[in-house]
């Protein structure tokens, strides 16, 4: 259910020169998230009736990539400060609501700490703050004697006694609408930086006789943005280390929690286990008590319970059944779906292939675009030939069917139920069931006194 009382004002209109790209700051990943898409996700969290994303550098970049986003766009065609930036989203506000004022480039943002801000702003308005030991190059809050916010300084304006102050502004703030467009049309630009600051709405708010307080953080990193390739690694850091604990706390088994990275929604049941450095990207699913080795790649994937995966396995858009053993060194492509007790061995490709309960393709084999029965043994170096240059075709291998090393199968071909294939054969017409099948050479030939070619020196 929306809340018709607020709109969120996200303000990502920033190049981020320290960033040394030619990507949008806001675009650039943490956890395989643009930093603007998980601030967007905390906004949506709160259910407002708008979300207004003030943009700049990059705009079309930026609004293609959220194209799917119900958001309102409102471009800041020159960077003239923060408060000039959110001058832009005014025309777009509902005149009743309160506004939330969040940062495109603060991914850890936590949804919880917005709540705090925007119970407490019906009548005054409420910062996020936090204390910084070290606050250089920080707007610092300062406050009166009743500990109520007097004012936000930046550091370029502020006295040698403000500096002092280690209570800093993040730039987060609530408050309610009829406010922010009344102080907004009163700003200046007359400082150092001769940008216009959203954080001098402070100092009106205390000429109006309004309240002004700030709520004090004690998480850092959900407040910290990103402007630099430095601070963009640290954020990843933390992202994963939370994503981490959130699996511990879980009961998932994780050998080094330092060493996984989650790029998506990793779901587990209990008693899973992960080895060190595999990723995650998409949305994967792991059932009970499945184990994944090291350095596994595994997107977009649904794995069911008891399977084991081995180490260095890739999987993309696939899915396995329960208590099947995967890899080393597999590769499953999209379109994979695995049934039951299905084995799939070391340096063996499959894509857009379904293999049905118990089958076997253990050794060095590629089976593309091809239906598996039950039973099946395809033995090493088996080879799905689905390509013709132009086309693709399907391999049809049905139940019970064994495949002898490198053999070849050029589809569209289909194997019946029960055959064998003699390994070292080339398959172009469907084979009877329950019958040996060979196609080999008639006779074997052996040269007496010839000899392999010699590499010609070059002059």
């Amino acid at each position: 259910m929306q809340n018709n009382q607020l709109n969120i004002i996200i303000l990502a209109a920033g190049k981020g020169m320290r960033m040394h790209s030619s990507q949008p700051k806001v675009l650039h990943e943490v956890g395989g998230k643009a930093l603007l898409g998980h601030v967007i996700d905390c906004a949506n969290s709160l259910n407002p009736s708008k979300i207004i994303v003030v943009y700049g550098f990059g705009g079309e970049q930026i609004k293609a990539a959220f194209q799917q986003e119900n958001l309102v766009w409102a471009e800041q065609k020159e960077q003239l400060g923060t408060g000039h930036a959110a001058q832009q989203a005014l025309p777009h506000l509902e005149e009743n609501s309160k506004i939330l004022i969040l940062l495109g480039d603060v991914p850890l943002i936590s949804s919880e700490a917005c709540k705090i801000l925007l119970a407490q702003a019906n009548n005054q308005l409420m910062i996020q703050s936090f204390n910084k030991p070290s606050p250089t190059g920080y707007g610092r809050i300062v406050r009166n004697e009743q500990g109520l916010v007097h004012a936000i300084v930046e550091e370029k304006d502020a006295t040698t006694a403000q500096r002092t102050i280690n209570e800093v502004n993040t730039g987060i703030m609530a408050m309610p609408t009829k406010q922010l467009t009344k102080w907004i049309s009163r700003l200046s630009n007359d400082n150092m930086q001769q940008e216009y600051y959203l954080t001098d709405i402070v100092g009106f708010a205390v000429e109006d006789n309004m309240l002004a307080n700030a709520d004090i953080t004690d998480d850092e990193w959900s407040v910290t943005g990103v402007n630099s390739k430095q601070d963009l690694a640290l954020i990843e850091r933390v992202y994963q280390q939370r994503q981490a604990e959130v699996l511990l706390k879980k009961g998932v088994t994780l050998l080094d929690p330092a060493r996984i990275d989650i790029r998506g929604q990793l779901e587990t049941e209990k008693d899973v286990t992960i080895d060190v450095g595999c990723i995650f990207e998409g949305q994967v699913q792991l059932g009970e008590g499945v184990k994944i080795g090291a350095y596994c790649i595994i997107k977009n994937a649904n794995i069911a319970a008891g399977t084991t995966i081995a180490p260095f396995t890739h999987i993309d858009d696939a899915t396995i059944g329960e208590n099947s053993k995967i890899g080393p060194y597999a590769r499953l492509r999209p379109g994979t779906v695995l049934s039951n007790e299905t084995h799939i061995g070391n340096f063996v490709e499959l894509k857009n292939a379904q293999v049905d309960t118990a089958s076997k393709i253990n050794h060095l084999s590629y089976v593309g675009d091809a239906s598996v029965g039950k039973n099946v043994n395809i033995g090493a170096g088996v080879i799905t030939c689905n390509y013709d240059g132009a086309n693709k075709f399907r391999t049809v291998i049905e139940d019970n069917v064994f495949v002898g090393s490198d053999s070849q199968l050029v589809a569209p071909v289909t194997i019946r139920q029960g055959a064998t294939i003699a390994a070292g054969s080339t398959i172009t017409k469907d084979t009877p069931a329950d019958a040996l099948t060979l196609c080999r050479a008639r006779e074997q030939k052996s040269i007496i006194g010839w000899k392999r070619p010699v590499k010609v020196k070059k002059d």
